[in-house]
């Protein structure tokens, strides 16, 4: 069992490491099926739920720290491809998807809630509103929830445990949907023209770009980190609040320093994308290694109450793409952008094309607006089911 902080980095690293070499050089056929970062995913859910390593303070304060840093240092590498001229060319289809994802989220949780209270601890329906409520925008949005409702941190165990599972099995499962986007499309019918126009010119700047270096490397991982603190300083200082955390300050800060950097030379200097895909690999692993298969025998009930809170969500956002033709990319993104936020919106994004993380970003944002008010009203229809 690891029980120190670089063994457990370096056992992320090296399970990365395997799983890129397997899929580039030796070719091996489940990967046509399913992309190396879910795998990857799977693979350290594996070896956590194995006791691979153990939760000592060292670790939990090395996750923390690493996540922390290196995903607003993500985010500004990969916003250097960025172009906003091209990404307007979604239009309205992204907001509009965005809503109806949160409209099929409180359906979930409203469906969910009827069938499964009986099961379920007395006043559950005020811990289910502040995880609507977390499923709708991110953790401000719950702690709001939570001090609006009275709930007492003890209350919030198991809920926190739906946030957890059936969060990360959501995760890996829009990220292993992504080469299967061209068919999803062509099922539903949907007009990816726009999209991909956007990849395509993605692609095509790209071949301006300087060859990749060490030196560039040095150099870009080097600003990312530099641009991840300084943010993280400015963040501190401005005014947070339960609709607007500080993380949320320091992932639109870092947008900002992205976007701007997108219309400077940096933009022609190759390997920005090789020192993200590194951080992005070890962003996943990190979660992943929080995640544990273990857990979902502690509380089945709220486990697969979250399981079918997702489900209806699904459901709801696959007739909605055939009814309105909408791509996997725009249903897969609204769905993360509500359920993830800001710290998944991106990665989803990312895997689509780069230049797309502003999309992830401005996504996952809207959250933070409609997160609060969506769970209490949620919580108000909860409360009438449970006749409190």
């Amino acid at each position: 069992m690891i029980t120190g902080a670089f063994g457990y980095v370096s056992a992320l690293l090296a399970i990365a490491g395997v799983l890129y070499y397997l899929e580039a050089f030796r070719k091996w056929r489940v990967f046509r099926y399913l992309p190396a970062i879910v795998l990857l995913y799977f693979v350290v859910m594996v070896c956590a739920s194995a006791g691979l390593w153990e939760k000592t303070a060292a670790i939990n304060d090395t996750y923390k720290m690493l996540r922390n840093n290196l995903l607003p240092a993500m985010i500004f590498l990969m916003l250097l491809e960025a172009d906003l001229r091209q990404i307007k060319r979604l239009g309205w289809r992204m907001i509009f998807a965005f809503l109806l994802a949160s409209f099929s989220i409180a359906a979930g949780f409203i469906v969910t809630f009827a069938l499964f209270q009986h099961g379920l601890a007395d006043n559950a329906w005020k811990t289910f509103a502040a995880l609507c409520g977390s499923w709708m925008g991110g953790t401000g949005n719950l702690a709001a929830i939570q001090l609006a409702l009275d709930v007492p941190d003890s209350a919030m165990g198991y809920t926190l445990l739906i946030d957890s599972i059936d969060y990360a099995i959501w995760v890996m499962a829009l990220l292993a949907l992504v080469p299967y986007a061209a068919h999803f499309n062509r099922w539903v019918k949907a007009d990816s023209r726009a999209l991909d126009d956007v990849s395509a010119r993605l692609a095509e700047s790209k071949a301006n770009q300087t060859q990749v270096s060490g030196g560039n490397v040095l150099m870009l991982l080097a600003l990312s980190c530099v641009v991840s603190s300084l943010s993280q300083w400015l963040a501190a200082m401005l005014p947070a609040s339960a609709y607007f955390s500080t993380t949320a300050w320091t992932v639109a800060l870092v947008t900002l320093a992205g976007i701007a950097g997108a219309v400077t030379p940096l933009r022609r200097v190759g390997g920005a994308d090789v020192v993200a895909t590194v951080l992005l690999n070890l962003i996943i692993a990190l979660i992943a290694s929080r995640a544990s298969f273990s857990e979902l025998l502690e509380a089945p009930v709220y486990i697969l109450a979250g399981g079918c809170i997702l489900l209806t969500h699904g459901v709801i956002m696959v007739i909605a793409a055939k009814l309105f033709r909408l791509d996997l990319f725009t249903c897969g993104l609204a769905s993360l952008a509500n359920i993830g936020g800001v710290a998944s919106a991106p990665v989803l994004a990312a895997s689509y094309s780069k230049a797309l993380i502003p999309v992830g970003v401005l996504m996952a944002m809207l959250g933070y607006i409609v997160g609060t008010a969506g769970g209490l009203a949620v919580g108000k229809v909860l409360s009438v089911i449970a006749g409190a």
